[in-house]
């Protein structure tokens, strides 16, 4: 149940937009969109601690591509003729100009699964400096339930030296942004609020409910919007899991886990969900969270973890699969050469967080093979920088296998034939390429 607090009205708070100055802490995929939405409305802070990135923002360009530029030379230019309007920034000391402040850094996990919460617990801490009496600190990064209240507020109380919910107030909504998906965007998906009072929690569905056409949702405390999150992925990894499982045991009956879902989808209850390696920065980290919370607390999860052990491995899967193929058809695998087709984790999306392709790359290595990687829309020296790997800049040799791992429209009138021999291999993930063209798929 939330306590009750007098101290904001959340009716007479928006009747002077411009006192309502907003800092968005962290300006990547969820952050950028966020901020430029409301600076069509209020005075927005675009804050990272990336001083490039913000240089970069300054100049109306991104390299997320999540962000409209239109939309983001508008808001630029409203920053500099007034009240509304975004301004970029780098330096924590300006984050003392503002009231509310919008956390939007990731939270991944570490080598152990385990969740991170330094960037998140490092964003509060700078945050806390700059608390003044009634500012409100509304967290968006995915955590697991109590993080807010539990790890967060504390970090908040020492820094600011004010009292929880008597100096300073937290709010949690969720991020939905859907990576590269510009049909179903901010606006446009339904958002989940909450607040750690009464007002706080109506204050900060208001908010949110200026800028969010599709409506909002006031969850009935911080931590049901935390939990809300965090099943939403564990939900969807578990169905693919599920799915994923359906690909190995086929693949040793011999038949097509495609030509059994269109089977089995004939039928109106049936989820259609497809195989597919799982990555990014949501459906393959936030399963974790949930795990964690639940074992410190004594349980230990049987579904949610059984479910990205299978979606974990399914990399190893596709590379020792295509092994097999090459074998057959006569290939010596010491010196093989292997081309990837995509390194993000998505189609049509630069995003290569948590990119799960990089699993069958190692496998392959393993194994001897010579392995080249291409995609139009990763950047290229972000790619060497987090993974090692150098991205081919065209394509012009021909390769003992193929294997198409994301479904970039680019592909769709790749020629294939001038990349193979007679006894080349092709290995499609997502059912993308044509049928006849392939030896396996997912």
């Amino acid at each position: 149940m939330l306590n009750s607090t007098p101290l904001l009205n959340p009716e007479k708070y928006f009747e002077k937009p411009e006192q309502v100055k907003i800092a968005i802490i962290g300006l990547g995929y969820v952050g950028l969109p966020l901020a430029i939405e409301f600076a069509k409305k209020y005075n927005v802070l675009g804050f990272d601690i990336d001083e490039e990135r913000v240089s970069e923002l300054a100049t109306a360009k991104d390299r997320t591509k999540e962000a409209h530029l239109d939309d983001l030379n508008k808001v630029i230019s409203l920053g500099n003729e007034g009240a509304q309007g975004i301004h970029f920034s780098s330096d924590k000391a300006d984050l003392k100009n503002y009231n509310i402040f919008i956390v939007t850094v990731p939270t991944p996990i570490n080598q152990f699964k385990s969740p991170d919460l330094l960037p998140l617990l490092k964003a509060s801490a700078m945050i806390g400096e700059a608390l003044k009496e009634n500012d409100i600190v509304i967290y968006e990064s995915t955590v697991y339930p109590g993080c807010t209240e539990e790890d967060c507020v504390p970090v908040l109380e020492e820094t600011s030296g004010l009292k929880f919910n008597k100096g300073f107030f937290v709010g949690y909504s969720p991020e939905r942004i859907n990576p590269g998906d510009k049909v179903n965007t901010l606006t446009t998906i339904k958002k989940v609020t909450s607040g750690s009072t009464v007002e706080i929690a109506d204050l900060v569905d208001k908010l949110y409910s200026s800028i969010i056409t599709a409506g909002t949702y006031k969850a009935a405390s911080i931590k049901v919007a935390e939990a809300s999150k965090a099943i939403e992925n564990a939900q969807r990894d578990v169905n693919i899991s599920f799915v994923n499982e359906l690909a190995l045991i086929f693949d040793r009956i011999g038949i097509d886990t495609n030509d059994v879902l269109d089977a089995a989808g004939t039928k109106w209850n049936f989820l259609k969900y497809k195989p597919g390696l799982v990555g990014g920065h949501c459906i393959g980290v936030d399963p974790y969270y949930l795990a964690y919370k639940a074992e410190s607390l004594g349980y230990h999860p049987q579904v949610i973890l059984s479910g990205r052990r299978v979606n974990d491995n399914m990399g190893m899967f596709v590379a020792n699969k295509v092994v097999k193929l090459l074998i057959k058809k006569g290939h010596k695998i010491d010196g093989s050469r292997v081309l990837i087709l995509g390194i993000t984790f998505k189609e049509n999306c630069p995003d290569t967080r948590n990119t799960r392709v990089v699993d069958i790359y190692h496998e392959l290595k393993q194994f001897g093979v010579q392995v080249d990687i291409h995609d139009p829309w990763a950047n290229a020296e972000a790619v060497m920088k987090e993974y090692g790997m150098k991205l081919l800049t065209n394509l012009n040799l021909k390769y003992d296998a193929i294997i198409l791992a994301v479904a970039h429209d680019e592909y769709k009138n790749l020629d294939i034939n001038k990349l193979t021999n007679p006894h080349s291999v092709i290995f499609d993930t997502k059912a993308f390429i044509k049928r006849e063209l392939v030896d396996a798929r997912l």
